[in-house]
């Protein structure tokens, strides 16, 4: 790479977002439509090394033609996972934002075994068994009364 190419990357780094794009328009001559400081600085380095290398051979473009054609590509996101008999949804109303959403699960291992709850919109599910909260579960697994967030290590700051 040239020193003026060196130069013309390092450079980048001193730019703000808003420039960053503007320069993205110029050398890609398309619309930026990313606002990710990393992923607008590569792309203009790639850009730059491109322009200065001379970019792919035509050999490598003719061969990365039928590559493209039969890559699958996602133009929507994935339907929802289904976890047991619950599809993970939006939050419902008062969710408590220490609980995953339902249709997760919370492990805990206990005397060797992993304990493995189902979150439900209207309570847990232990070994095929319905509770109303995590510390019932708890008091399921370890006979003890406990609170169902520390024994599962739920809103702790780590």
């Amino acid at each position: 790479m040239s020193p003026s190419a060196a130069f013309e990357i390092a450079e980048l780094a001193d730019l703000t977002i808003d420039q960053l794009v503007a320069k993205f328009e110029v050398v890609h001559q398309e619309k930026c439509r990313s606002r990710n400081r990393n992923f607008i600085v590569r792309r203009i380095a790639w850009r730059i090394q491109a322009k200065e290398d001379g970019g792919l051979s035509e050999r490598a473009l003719l061969r990365a033609g039928p590559i493209a054609d039969e890559s699958v590509i996602r133009v929507t996101p994935p339907k929802p996972k289904v976890g047991g008999d619950v599809v993970r949804t939006k939050m419902p109303p008062n969710w408590d934002p220490r609980i995953p959403p339902p249709g997760s699960f919370v492990e805990r291992r206990y005397k060797g075994k992993i304990r493995r709850v189902l979150i439900l919109t209207d309570g847990f599910e232990y070994e095929d068994e319905r509770f109303d909260s995590l510390s019932a579960v708890a008091k399921s697994i370890t006979g003890n009364h406990l609170s169902g967030f520390r024994f599962f290590k739920l809103g702790e700051h780590t």
